[in-house]
């Protein structure tokens, strides 16, 4: 699937990859375990690309951890910092290649390790090598290297193979009817590149299986044969000698399934019930960060006066988060009642502890205040030391109240559990209880983009495609209620 690939887990991938940015960062030399010493203070510049790889994988604090002092985009305005190393983690484009040497002109920096997300052109690397030259600052360059990351893991088994110009590798970009040759090349070819690098870092060789005729099959075979011409250079393969994975998976090879998005459009177009998927599907979810927009006070403003600014809020949804890693799988309403069994945990703790503070504030010095202080002594001592886990348990319940407060606003305002059901049955063939007609017509259930999703699955899913007569009362249905009818034309050509 262009879109995105899922590993069946052997073990964390995430772990490797995280490794492997963790040893880029660290001049390429693998951390030494235990290590008491100070990092070498350094800088971080990446590109867009970079940006989207690292962040799902690292925090802020781990990037400081490492003595990553500063984080800055290529192409922004930047001050030199004459006695700090830099660490350049880009796309080898022409557009990247022309600010590292003007860097390199500019004497931004005191050394310059250059990484690069898929391998650099021997033409490109030229480029850098006359620019230092030029620059007078070939010794300050210390390190080029191919790091062969360009994917992006989101999770410990989900991957996608990229985030910008994604449209440019998506279902649309590869069916459009007007699509040259050229083109479909490209689009192969960054397919390819992704997957390549994806087997590289993990240090494994693939078994391919692809459906026949399709896109899967350019992909498998441009693969394939990348994979064999760098098996037949034994002395510079990338899957012998020190790679990060190597002989991890000598005897367990795994599976890489490639398939066509057009063996099954009806999932896609699916209205969700689970809560990461809903996530996903009705807020801003991009890259594990969800941004919500929190509604304005609602309190009238004075005439005149200028409308409040809504304030958004951005929260990570990542593995070290616990509620998230238990609860991302689970039906909606699941996820609402263990919200506030959370919320009645942590208040239960919360007041024990104000109980014990209370306690331990008696005045006077009677015998039994001293006998009744002494006895609370071990107990406020272990619920201060568990403090910190409260308060990080407060957070995650705040947050997830948030993001299920406003999921949860979709589903009343769009009706989307009754879309659900009713998907989920057109889907499995059951009987409906009410006719599709009355819920495109009814004015209060969802938006034309639900409406005509729902129309979609239908139409996808029937065994024998409406009549001529009753596909007309349909579409009439869908134009009266604000529908675009163009992804209707395009399905009725597919099928």
């Amino acid at each position: 699937v262009p879109s995105g690939i899922t590993v069946k887990r052997v073990n964390h991938y995430s772990t490797y990859f995280a490794v492997a940015l963790k040893r880029m960062l660290n001049f390429n030399v693998p951390p030494v375990k235990n290590s008491t010493g100070e990092p070498v203070w350094k800088v971080l510049i990446y590109d867009r690309f970079g940006q989207d790889i690292i962040s799902p994988l690292l925090s802020v604090k781990e990037l400081r951890d490492m003595g990553i002092t500063l984080h800055l985009l290529l192409h922004s305005d930047r001050d030199a910092i004459p006695d700090v190393p830099a660490v350049y983690f880009v796309m080898p484009t022409e557009e990247n290649i022309d600010r590292m040497c003007q860097d390199l002109r500019n004497q931004l920096y005191e050394s310059y390790y250059l990484n690069f997300i898929s391998a650099i052109s021997r033409s490109k690397l030229e480029d850098i090598a006359n620019a230092a030259i030029g620059a007078n600052a070939v010794t300050q360059v210390a390190k080029v290297f191919d790091q062969y990351l360009n994917f992006i893991t989101l999770e410990d088994d989900m991957f996608v193979l990229c985030n910008q110009n994604k449209e440019l590798v998506s279902y649309r970009a590869i069916n459009r009817p007007d699509i040259t040759d050229t083109e479909m090349e490209t689009i192969m070819d960054t397919i390819v590149d992704s997957l390549f690098c994806f087997f590289v870092t993990l240090g494994a060789i693939p078994i391919i299986r692809c459906s026949r005729g399709t896109a899967a099959e350019m992909v498998a075979v441009k693969l394939d044969k990348k994979l064999r011409e760098n098996l037949r250079d034994a002395r510079n393969s990338l899957f012998t000698g020190d790679t990060l994975g190597a002989g991890q998976f000598s005897f367990q090879r795994p599976l890489l399934v490639l398939v066509d998005r057009n063996i099954d459009l009806a999932t896609p177009l699916h209205h969700t019930w689970t809560y990461q998927a809903l996530v996903h599907d009705v807020l801003d979810f991009h890259l594990n960060r969800v941004n919500l927009e929190e509604s304005a006070g609602t309190e009238s403003s004075p005439a005149g006066a200028r409308p409040k600014k809504k304030n958004k809020k951005s929260y990570d949804l990542t593995a070290s988060d616990k509620f998230w890693q238990k609860h991302k799988g689970s039906p909606f309403p699941e996820v609402a009642e263990s919200v506030q069994q959370e919320l009645e945990s942590y208040r239960a703790q919360e007041d024990e502890v104000k109980r014990l503070k209370s306690i331990m504030g008696i005045e006077g010095e009677d015998e039994g205040a001293i006998s009744m202080l002494s006895d609370n002594t071990a107990k406020l001592t272990s619920a201060v030391s568990s403090l910190p886990e409260l308060l990080e348990k407060k957070r995650l319940i705040d947050l997830h109240t948030n993001v299920a407060t406003a999921v949860l606003e979709h589903i009343k305002t769009r009706k989307l559990d009754v879309y659900f059901e009713y998907e989920e049955k057109i889907m499995s063939k059951s009987t409906l209880d009410k006719s599709l007609l009355d819920m495109i017509s009814d004015p209060d259930a969802g938006t034309p983009e639900d409406k005509m999703r729902l129309f979609l699955i239908y139409y996808i899913s029937s065994a024998q495609a409406p009549s001529e007569v009753d596909l007309e009362q349909y579409k009439k249905a869908l134009m009266d209620a604000g529908c675009n009818l163009a992804p209707l034309s395009y399905i009725k050509q597919w099928k």
